[in-house]
């Protein structure tokens, strides 16, 4: 079992240690990781300069100047041989949950693999403390889909409560909540008098009711969410072309 790991905190994040360390437990683990922090990066490629990649000594791990997708595309089409069996994304600083995904590197990296045609996971700890507990449940699922895969167009979002492992109380499969809107930009000035702005915090819960990975992780339970990276809206395929040949 050849297994990917990547993330969107960077590759010192003490996240994806805990999870590449986990995961050997399951097979060979590679670690290829932007080197820095990308949070926010969603499925983004660097096409506009060159990705450079550096091997960090002490932990054998690939460095690369991109984004988390810039990473697995590197990894799978350039970086191993053999390609992996699996794309793990995570251990991520915090909560993907509901609108997050929409804009999350741990995301986006999971759906780069499934995309390149591996099983895929999505990790975060909703905290920073207890990387253990979720590195424990990746290693479960990732044992699990080695005998049981998705299905070829969707990968698992994956949350766990930041709590000791034996006070978690289970899993949860759910969906996704949302959020309301996201609050108002800051603006402030930099030391010229020009001003800047920055990207308020996520909104609030606003769908956050039984069956969400919101209530899930409210209520002590690892929340997992299968994603479908098909985005056609198959329900509206019949109705809009009757409207558009209404319009002709």
């Amino acid at each position: 079992m050849r297994i990917l790991v990547s993330n969107d905190d960077g590759v010192h994040a003490e996240g994806i240690h805990a999870l590449s360390e986990a995961l050997r437990a399951c097979g060979e683990v590679t670690v290829v990781a932007p080197d820095r922090n990308r949070s926010g990066a969603s499925h983004s490629l660097t096409l506009e300069v060159p990705l450079r990649v550096s091997r960090i000594p002490q932990t054998g791990y690939h460095s690369v100047k991109g984004t988390p997708t810039d990473c697995v595309h590197l990894a799978v089409n350039e970086l191993l041989s053999p390609e992996p069996d699996m794309v793990v994304a995570g251990i991520n600083h915090g909560a993907n949950l509901g609108d997050d995904v929409i804009y999350s590197g741990t995301v986006a990296a999971a759906t780069e693999g499934r995309h390149l045609g591996f099983p895929s996971i999505a990790i975060s700890l909703v905290g920073k403390t207890h990387f253990a507990s979720a590195a424990h449940y990746a290693v479960q699922l990732v044992k699990g889909l080695m005998q049981f895969p998705l299905p070829a167009n969707q990968i698992l979002n994956v949350n766990v409560p930041d709590l000791p492992l034996d006070e978690i109380k289970g899993i949860k499969i759910t969906r996704l909540g949302n959020r309301h809107r996201a609050e108002a930009v800051i603006r402030a000035e930099d030391p010229r008098g020009q001003p800047i702005y920055w990207i308020g915090p996520p909104g609030s819960q606003q769908d956050a009711g039984e069956g969400t990975d919101f209530a899930a992780i409210e209520q002590g339970y690892v929340s997992i969410t299968p994603l479908t990276i098909d985005m056609t809206a198959y329900d509206s395929l019949a109705g809009l072309g009757a409207w558009l040949d209404l319009q002709g």
